[in-house]
C-alpha cells in the first residue's frame, strides 16, 4: 500500500448503505437477548405468545363446534313450510362472531411476532427477526390469505342476508352448506397446524398413549358432530324438493308458498287444503326418500333442538362406525356422494382410533406380557434343567417378588439416560436419608453422602435368600434399608464354633470389602467372607461394588478418623463376634487360674496322712498339678486364646495427619 494515499472521503451512497446494514443487524437477534430490546414485536417463543396460542387454540376449537350448529337452523312446520329457529339463531351468530374476533387479533398478532432467519437455523435456536416490514412482508406471501379467508364471518352472512333468491329457500340453505364446510376445512387444517405446533414449542401434547387415543377419540366425535348436522340439512333438502316436485304438478302452486312467511297468504289458504303435497311428502311409502327416511318417519325437522340434536349424533356416529356399510341410499347424486364421503372418513378416523386405542392398551399391558413371557422361559428352562419343585418355588417367587416391586421398570437404565446434575439429586432425594440411617454414613458431610448415593444400586431378596456365604469373594457391601436377615459365622470352619445373630434395617453386611477398599496397600484379591447372611423376609437394600466402594473409601480417609474407626467395631458384626470370642476366652483363662490356685492351696496345706498314701497317688496328683501349671495355667495365654483372628481394621488416617 502507499502510505501517502489519500483515503477517499465517504460518499452520501456509501453512509446509506452502511446505516441500512447497522439497521439490518439490529433488526436481527437472538431468543436469549430479546429481553433486552425494547422493540414491541413479540417474540415467538415468548410466554406471551404461548398464552395466546393456547387461548387462540381454545378459540378455534368452539368455532370447530359451533359451524356445523349453523345446520340446524331450518325447521319445518306443521303447514308444511319452512322455517328458521331466531333463539337459537341469535344466539349462534353472537358466539361466531366472538370467535371471529380471535382470528381477528391473530392476524394482527402475526404482524407484530418475529421470525426466525432462515439462515441461522443451522445451529442453536436461530436468530430473530425484528423488522416489521419484513415480517409483514413475509406473512402477506405466505399464511395471510388463509387466515384472512378463515376469519370472513360466512355463516353470519349466508344466514341473515340471503344472497340467492329469497323464494329458492332449498338454494339458499344449500348454498350455505357450501359456503360453511369450505371454511369449515379452512378452519379444521389451522387448529390442527397450530395443536401441532403448541405441542412441539409447549409440551401441549405429550408423548402418551392414552392422550393419543383420547385426542383421535375427540376427532372421531367431531366427525359425527359433522356428519349429522350434514345429515340433517340433506333431510331438509330432500323434503324441500319433494315439495317442489308435488308443487310443479300443481297450476296453483307457487314455490313461495312454501316459506313461513307467507303461510297466511289468502292464495296459499285456498290451495293448501286441495293439494297433495301432505300426502305425498308426509310418509315415506309416495316418495323415495332414501338416505334420510328416519328423519322424515320420526319427523326430526319439526322436534325441539335437543331432541333432533342427539338423533342426528347418534345417525353420524352410526354411519361412521359402520364406515357407511349400513347406509341405503337412492339415485339422488348428493346421497351417492354423501354416502362416499361417510366411508372414507369412518375408515380412516376408524383406523386412527382403533390405532391408538390398541397403542395405548399395549402400553398399559406391555410390561405384564414381557414379564409373562420370560416366566414362561423360565419355566421351560427349568423343566428342561430337572430342577427340584423348591429349587423351582423359590425362583417363581423371586420373580413374582421382583415384578411386584418393580413392575418390570429398570431403574439403573431410566437414570443412565439422564444428565448427571439431575441423576445426582435423583439420588440423593431418594437415597440420601436411607444412607443417613445407617450408623456408619450417620457422621458423613453432604460430599460423601452424594458420591455413596450415586453408586447404590437397589437390591431385593426374598425369604430364604443367600446373599453372602461364607468363604465366598465379597463383591459387594450391602446397607439394609428394610427386611431382617440372618447372620452366622463358624469361624473359617472350626470344629465346635458356631456364631449367629440376626441383622436388620440400619445394619450392614460385607465389611471385609470396606477394610480392603481402606488398605493403603490394595490387593487385587478380593477378601473373603466370614459370614452366611441370609434373608429372613422380604429386603430391600443398596449395594456398593468393590469398585464403588474403593472410589467412596478414598472420601471416608478425609473425615475425622476416631468417631468413624468407633462406628465401624460399634456396628461391624465381624467385631462384634470377635469380641464375644474374646471375652469367652479370657473367661475361660480366668477359670482355668482359679482352678489352678485351688490346686496350689491344697498342695500346701495337705495334712502328714496325706504323705503316708501311696507313692502311685502321689505321683498322680502332682503330675496333675505339674500338668495344670505347665499347660493349663494364665502362665502361657496361647493356650486358651480366642477362636477367631482380631479383625483388621481399615486404615483411616490419624487425626493429625488430616
Amino acid at each position: 500500500f502507499d502510505a501517502d494515499m489519500e483515503s477517499p472521503e465517504p460518499t452520501n451512497t456509501s453512509l446509506k448503505k452502511d446505516d441500512s446494514k447497522l439497521a439490518k443487524k439490529l433488526s436481527r437477534v437472538f431468543s436469549e437477548d430479546y429481553a433486552k430490546t425494547d422493540i414491541t414485536i413479540l417474540d415467538p417463543r415468548g410466554a406471551a405468545i404461548n398464552q395466546w396460542n393456547h387461548l387462540f387454540l381454545i378459540a378455534a376449537l368452539i368455532s370447530l363446534a359451533v359451524d356445523p350448529l349453523f345446520f340446524y337452523l331450518p325447521v319445518i312446520k306443521e303447514d308444511m313450510c319452512l322455517d328458521e329457529d331466531m333463539t337459537f339463531k341469535i344466539t349462534l351468530t353472537v358466539i361466531r362472531t366472538i370467535v371471529d374476533i380471535f382470528y381477528g387479533i391473530k392476524i394482527y398478532v402475526r404482524f407484530r411476532t418475529a421470525y426466525v432467519a432462515p439462515s441461522s437455523r443451522l445451529l442453536g435456536r436461530g436468530e430473530l427477526i425484528l423488522d416489521s416490514s419484513s415480517i409483514s412482508e413475509r406473512y402477506l406471501r405466505g399464511e395471510f390469505w388463509l387466515d384472512f379467508l378463515a376469519t370472513l364471518p360466512i355463516p353470519q352472512v349466508m344466514t341473515w342476508f340471503h344472497i340467492v333468491d329469497k323464494t329458492e329457500m332449498m338454494s339458499t340453505k344449500t348454498s350455505v352448506l357450501y359456503f360453511i364446510m369450505i371454511q369449515f376445512g379452512l378452519r379444521l387444517y389451522l387448529t390442527f397446524r397450530l395443536g401441532s405446533h403448541i405441542s412441539k414449542q409447549a409440551g401441549l401434547v405429550a408423548n402418551v398413549a392414552w392422550v393419543g387415543a383420547a385426542y383421535n377419540l375427540v376427532l372421531f366425535m367431531l366427525a359425527s358432530h359433522v356428519i349429522g348436522a350434514m345429515w340433517y340439512l340433506l333431510s331438509i333438502e330432500r323434503q324441500g324438493l319433494c315439495w317442489v316436485e308435488v308443487c310443479d304438478n300443481e297450476t296453483e302452486c307457487k314455490h313461495r308458498y312454501f316459506d313461513c312467511v307467507n303461510v297466511n297468504l289468502p292464495s296459499r289458504e285456498a290451495w293448501f287444503p286441495t293439494s297433495n303435497v301432505s300426502s305425498i311428502c308426509a310418509t315415506t311409502d309416495n316418495y323415495q326418500y332414501g338416505l334420510v327416511e328416519d328423519a322424515v318417519t320420526y319427523s326430526i325437522a319439526s322436534a325441539n333442538f335437543y331432541k333432533k340434536y342427539s338423533y342426528c349424533l347418534w345417525w353420524g356416529l352410526r354411519g361412521l362406525g359402520s364406515a357407511g356399510q349400513e347406509l341405503q341410499a337412492s339415485p339422488f347424486i348428493a346421497e351417492s356422494h354423501f354416502c362416499i364421503l361417510i366411508g372414507i372418513t369412518g375408515l380412516v378416523l376408524f383406523a386412527l382410533l382403533i390405532g391408538n386405542m390398541q397403542q395405548y392398551l399395549e402400553s398399559r399391558t406391555k410390561r405384564l406380557e414381557e414379564y409373562r413371557v420370560k416366566r414362561m422361559d423360565t419355566e421351560q428352562w427349568m423343566h428342561h434343567r430337572h430342577l427340584p419343585n423348591e429349587l423351582r418355588q423359590r425362583v417363581r417367587k423371586h420373580d413374582l417378588h421382583k415384578w411386584i416391586a418393580t413392575r418390570g421398570v429398570d431403574e439403573e437404565e431410566i437414570l443412565r439416560a439422564l444428565p448427571l446434575d439431575i441423576r445426582r439429586d435423583i439420588k440423593r432425594h431418594v437415597c440420601a436419608e436411607l444412607v443417613r440411617r445407617v450408623p456408619l454414613f450417620d457422621q458423613m458431610d453432604e460430599r460423601t453422602v452424594d458420591a455413596i448415593c450415586e453408586r447404590l444400586k437397589p437390591v431385593i431378596s426374598t425369604p430364604g435368600t443367600c446373599l453372602v456365604r461364607e468363604g465366598d469373594p465379597t463383591n459387594e457391601m450391602l446397607f439394609i434399608m428394610r427386611g431382617h436377615l440372618d447372620s452366622q459365622t463358624t469361624g473359617g470352619g472350626r470344629t465346635g464354633f458356631f456364631n449367629q445373630c440376626e441383622i436388620g434395617p440400619g445394619d450392614f453386611c460385607g465389611e471385609e470389602l470396606l477394610t480392603w477398599a481402606l488398605d493403603p496397600r490394595p490387593s487385587v484379591i478380593i477378601p473373603l467372607s466370614t459370614r452366611t447372611v441370609t434373608a429372613i423376609s422380604e429386603v430391600e437394600a443398596f449395594a456398593l461394588t468393590s469398585e464403588d466402594l474403593r472410589f467412596v473409601a478414598i472420601q471416608f480417609r478425609k473425615l475425622h478418623n476416631k468417631k468413624l474407626r468407633h462406628a465401624f467395631r460399634v456396628h461391624s458384626h465381624q467385631w462384634r463376634t470377635w469380641a464375644a470370642c474374646f471375652i469367652q476366652a479370657a473367661w475361660k483363662r480366668y477359670k482355668r487360674r482359679k482352678e489352678a490356685g485351688l490346686l496350689r492351696a491344697k498342695e500346701s496345706s495337705s495334712t502328714p496322712s496325706i504323705k503316708n498314701k501311696s507313692n502311685r497317688k502321689k505321683h498322680g496328683l502332682s503330675i496333675m498339678a505339674t500338668s495344670v501349671r505347665r499347660g493349663l495355667g494364665d502362665d502361657d495365654d496361647n493356650v486358651i486364646r480366642s477362636p477367631m483372628p482380631k479383625p483388621k481394621d481399615p486404615e483411616f488416617l490419624d487425626d493429625d495427619n488430616n
